[in-house]
């Protein structure tokens, strides 16, 4: 018997989904795109620095 939310969400979004949501977002942020991009992937980069310096702090512990 499938789950609830299996039922809700289909399981993992397929090749139309994914596209759907890119043209959404082009449509949606269009020419900060780019800016909305660069801003995720620093982000990103902060959070995973973030989560270095705890693993060090806990491996000098």
């Amino acid at each position: 018997m499938l789950s609830a939310p299996a039922l809700i969400f289909g399981g993992a979004p397929g090749l139309p989904e994914i596209i759907i949501v890119c043209v959404i977002g082009l449509l949606l942020f269009g020419k900060r795109l780019p800016d909305v991009a660069r801003s995720l992937g620093r982000g990103v980069v902060e959070f995973k620095k973030g989560v270095q310096g705890i693993e060090d702090e806990v491996d000098r512990t």
